[in-house]
């Protein structure tokens, strides 16, 4: 971990789920930390690997660029598909089966880079099956097979040749079903959209947008901060969405109606703020046997998976107390189910010996930003019930996996 330790007051922001300065700024600079330490890694494996100076000079036209422009150098450098490959090419570097690694794609990045940097440059490249990728910018398809060769001009979006990378409205974040890296290798993202694909997630990305500013203004403003891109899932993947260390800073997601795409943003966006704060300190010593009871899967989770589940829970528990608080239909109902499953597991996690110090006050956080919500309860007994029925799951549960009981209660 080469990020600094965290200061307990930034865990306890981070522990509540909800978004701050402090918290935004850490997990912004450990993914600059780790890209940064991860290109530079790639570029020894690199020259160990490939003669010639092929390498040096693209990463020479990418210095270039970051000195022209550091914040366009940097939109190109800090691109989540940048992260998977990089770290795709690291373990191809490193292992002697398998594919080559793609180390020509250094050059697709640095003249992305100094594209966007507007510097003078000639660059020359390998499209793949017919394809020039220029991360963040969009792709080429050349007229010609055999390699390119880019200059400062080549880049138009209005050339029939060029395919640009679909912008969602309303934000930074692109909709990224062009780039090849845009998802590890065990994900299936979406093929490429038609314009009919790009209108429907152009109206439910707005509309989630929409709600979320509506209901719960600082986490829209969250995930502006801290989201790059949005992979489409395919229609066959059966989770509505998803986030992986290797792309930090994108959402994979399946195209849906505003209201669960709202609830799918304010869910991933935790998960990518856990990771972060997991590659700066040790949250836990646990190793990864199944074991725990967690109440929204069947399943058991390790430690890990039991906290990064709650954490997520207890963020999308607050957002629909929020959004019942504007009265949007059955928001009290799905607050009080998802907070009985975050109350149900949060004595479990704290009185596990494997937390660290660090993990404890992070846990801690979470069980008082949950007492919390006792300020705006929901009418009737729907707190009550919600509980009751968490209670009965718990107890099917245990009698389902009897060895295992004893890590469904605290």
């Amino acid at each position: 971990m080469d990020h600094p330790e965290p200061g307990e007051g930034v865990l306890w922001a981070l522990g509540s789920t909800e978004p701050s300065a402090e918290g935004t700024a850490l997990v912004r600079g450990v993914r600059r930390s780790r890209r940064l330490g991860l290109l530079r890694e790639l570029l020894r494996g690199v020259a160990e690997a490939v003669p010639g100076a092929q390498a040096a000079e693209h990463w020479a036209l990418l210095e270039e660029a970051e000195r022209r422009d550091p914040g366009a150098a940097g939109d190109v450098v800090h691109y989540p598909a940048t992260g998977v490959w990089a770290e795709e090419t690291l373990r191809r570097l490193r292992s002697p089966y398998g594919p080559p690694p793609d180390t020509g794609h250094l050059g697709a990045l640095a003249a992305a880079a100094a594209l966007r940097a507007g510097i003078g440059f000639k660059a020359t490249l390998r499209p793949a099956h017919g394809r020039l990728v220029l991360p963040t910018l969009g792709l080429l398809r050349p007229a010609r097979a055999g390699p390119v060769v880019l200059t400062e001009g080549s880049w138009d979006p209005a050339d029939p040749a060029a395919l640009a990378l679909h912008a969602l409205p309303g934000g930074r974040a692109a909709l990224d079903d062009l780039d090849p890296y845009r998802a590890p290798g065990t994900v299936h993202p979406a093929r490429r959209l038609t314009p009919k694909g790009h209108k429907r997630w152009d109206i439910q990305w707005s509309g989630a947008l929409t709600l979320l500013r509506r209901y719960d203004t600082a986490r829209a403003e969250e995930a502006g901060l801290l989201l790059r891109s949005v992979v489409p899932l395919s229609g066959s993947s059966r989770a509505a969405g998803g986030t992986l260390p290797e792309a930090a800073g994108t959402v994979l997601a399946r195209a849906q109606a505003p209201p669960a795409l709202a609830a799918t943003l304010v869910h991933e966006v935790q998960h990518g703020k856990l990771a972060a704060l997991a590659q700066a300190v040790a949250l836990h010593t646990a190793d990864r046997s199944a074991r725990y009871w967690a109440p929204w899967r069947g399943d058991p989770r390790p430690l890990e998976g039991l906290l990064r589940g709650a954490y997520a829970q207890l963020a999308l528990a607050g957002y629909w107390q929020r959004a019942a608080l504007y009265g949007a239909r059955g928001a009290w109902a799905q607050h009080a189910r998802i907070r009985a499953q975050v109350a149900a597991v949060l004595p479990v996690l704290l009185a596990r010996a494997e937390l660290t110090r660090a993990g404890r006050v992070f846990v801690e956080a979470m069980a008082a930003a949950e007492r919390a919500m006792d300020g705006d309860p929901p009418p009737g007994g729907q707190h009550a019930v919600a509980r009751a029925a968490v209670e009965r799951d718990r107890v099917a549960w245990c009698a389902a996996h009897p060895n295992l009981a004893a890590f469904a209660v605290a």
